[in-house]
């Protein structure tokens, strides 16, 4: 913990990714940082509540109560996103889009424990930019087939292909940069708080931690999955 899992440490508050141990692979040496800390306590976060919500929706009852009327409420609020989004394609990507939606949230909002949020680390949000771009690039090739993609990169005049490519490559950077940068800059201007105030920072903050970590956290993340299924739904075209 005094490494800088956690944002808060008896050295002061930190913001940076740190090594942990390193171990060799294929000759190479490797890092476990913070993030993959974070990430495992997220992950395992994620794993817990699906296993919980598992077992709860095999004695579901007609009339949900309690914990699961919380599940139900969870996945019919996603595959309602999904549906006014992407139409009778939606249940295609419903898997992804909406296990996505859960681990960017509950890693933005991760800094309310304490933990670097992953998603401040840009080798977090750059993979899900690049499964993004993947899903893109092959429901571009099934739907409109390679006439279609090659008539889109056409599109207006062959001479504008080059714009066109660098349009669709600027895809998965935009998408991640603007993720990584919103979270980053608000787990940034927390720390500073905490460091520079120290034991003045007690309570107040809480308002400061609502803005950056719940409300910028869930925007962030409706966002980045919103425009997945905008990028995704434009690829696969009118059919």
């Amino acid at each position: 913990m005094n490494q800088g899992v956690l944002l808060a440490a008896d050295s002061g508050v930190d913001f940076f990714i740190h090594k942990i141990f390193s171990y060799e692979l294929f000759g190479q040496e490797v890092w476990i940082t913070t993030s993959h800390v974070c990430i495992l306590i997220v992950m395992l976060i994620l794993i817990v509540f699906a296993l919980i919500a598992n077992a709860t929706m095999k004695k579901a009852n007609d009339v949900p109560t309690g914990f699961q009327n919380v599940v139900e409420l969870i996945v019919e609020m996603l595959d309602n996103m999904l549906k006014t989004n992407m139409g009778s394609h939606a249940h295609q990507f419903a898997n992804y889009i909406e296990t996505v939606f859960v681990f960017i949230l509950l890693s933005n909002i991760s800094g309310l424990l304490g933990l670097r949020p992953p998603t401040a680390d840009y080798g977090v949000t750059f993979p899900l930019g690049v499964i993004t771009f993947v899903l893109i690039f092959v429901n571009k090739i099934r739907y409109q087939k390679v006439s279609g993609f090659l008539k889109g990169l056409c599109d207006p005049w062959p001479i504008w292909a080059p714009i066109n490519v660098i349009g669709d490559v600027a895809v998965p950077i935009s998408l991640s940069l603007r993720l990584f940068a919103n979270v980053l800059s608000g787990t940034v201007m927390m720390a500073l708080v905490y460091g520079l105030l120290k034991w003045v920072a007690l309570f107040w903050p809480a308002a400061l931690h609502v803005y950056f970590d719940l409300f910028s956290g869930a925007i962030q993340t409706y966002v980045f999955c919103m425009l997945t299924m905008t990028y995704i739904s434009d690829a696969i075209g009118e059919k």
